[in-house]
């Protein structure tokens, strides 16, 4: 079972089934995201989203595919996304919760005669290829995968788009293209070696890789650097001029973020789950900030009900370091840093 309900993300026992975490350990799951895709198309669509974005999208030249948000004028995360950028077409792939206000966002701020802005997520199926034989499989397949992270490429049929995330990102390929040439692709990844999987499988991706979810990890209230965005390569310091950039070049040049993200490895002693709807964090008796999502990483071969641990996220105070021991969620956890090394099951 999956909830998202009181801003805490959980990944039950039983949501991620052993055999698709094997694939994320040692071989390349596949999955359909749940996504929403729009493009910017014209003269000045890569000017637009390079105010807009807080990656920088022109360093990079054509082929450029960054991750970044979009924030409100005082600097918090309005919606996070990918954007690649092929000739005078900027395309940007957001959680499906985010579609309205990246869409919202655009349409308000985007001069039409500089760009038109569509959305394509009826159109279109979004795709992404995790683990570490990824690429291998993704040739094997033979699909036109581009030389570096980073970068996108149109490939054959015409529609379909390649991309590699960054060297932090939770997914190595994502596929975007028509529904019946996504599918076509994801039969021949299959063939190559890939295991499919649900979204969800990827949801345990990005825990582990430590990547900020819109509505868990990100709020109204959230800073790009709160949640690992200079870890990430979320932000860039030396573009020019993008909405909210104030606020966020203050924190960089000239202090710090209260609260960063953080992961939390539980107790494997007693074998309970973090408590349902709650999201404290406690250190020392006081409250240092709150868990965001939680996941069950089974043990590889282990039945559903067999061994496994615990593991989270959480935005806490900078004060609570790397090794501290913290009550969370009602149970004992260790804070870590992140990325996830998947856990082995054994003392916190």
């Amino acid at each position: 079972m999956v909830e998202g309900a009181s801003n805490l993300f959980r990944l039950e026992p039983g949501s991620v089934a052993p055999p698709f975490v094997a694939a994320l350990r040692s071989g390349a799951l596949l999955a359909r995201v749940d996504a929403a895709v729009l493009t910017l198309a014209g003269p000045g669509a890569v000017t637009c989203v390079q105010g807009l974005l807080t990656n920088d999208i022109e360093q990079p030249g054509d082929g450029a595919f960054v991750y970044g948000a979009l924030l409100t004028p005082k600097g918090m995360i309005v919606v996070d996304g990918w954007a690649g950028r092929l000739g005078t077409t900027v395309t940007y792939t957001v959680p499906a919760e985010g579609r309205e206000r990246a869409l919202g966002i655009f349409t308000h701020s985007v001069p039409p005669r500089l760009a038109r802005v569509s959305d394509r997520t009826p159109d279109v199926a979004v795709y992404r290829l995790a683990g570490p034989r990824a690429l291998a499989i993704a040739a094997t397949a033979g699909l036109g995968v581009p030389p570096a992270p980073g970068r996108v490429l149109e490939d054959s049929p015409p529609g379909v788009q390649i991309a590699r995330g960054g060297d932090a990102a939770p997914f190595v390929v994502q596929l975007t293209a028509p529904p019946p040439e996504a599918a076509a692709l994801a039969v021949r990844l299959v063939a190559a070696g890939a295991v499919e999987a649900d979204p969800v499988a990827l949801e345990l991706a990005r825990i582990l890789a430590g990547w900020p979810r819109l509505g868990a990890e990100v709020d109204e209230k959230t800073i790009p650097q709160e949640v690992r965005y200079d870890e990430i390569g979320g932000v860039s310091y030396t573009k020019g001029c993008y909405t909210g950039q104030e606020t966020v070049a203050r924190l960089h040049f000239r202090g710090h973020t209260n609260r960063q993200l953080r992961g939390l490895l539980f107790d494997v002693e007693p074998p309970a789950a973090p408590a349902d709807g709650w999201s404290a964090v406690t250190h020392l008796d006081r409250d240092v900030g709150r868990v965001t999502s939680v996941a069950w990483v089974p043990e590889p071969g282990a039945a559903v009900s067999g061994g496994g641990r615990w593991v989270g996220l959480a935005v806490i105070r900078g004060e609570v370091t790397p090794g501290a021991m913290v009550r969370a969620a009602g149970r004992d956890a260790r804070v870590v840093d992140l990325p996830f090394v998947l856990p082995a099951v054994g003392p916190a």
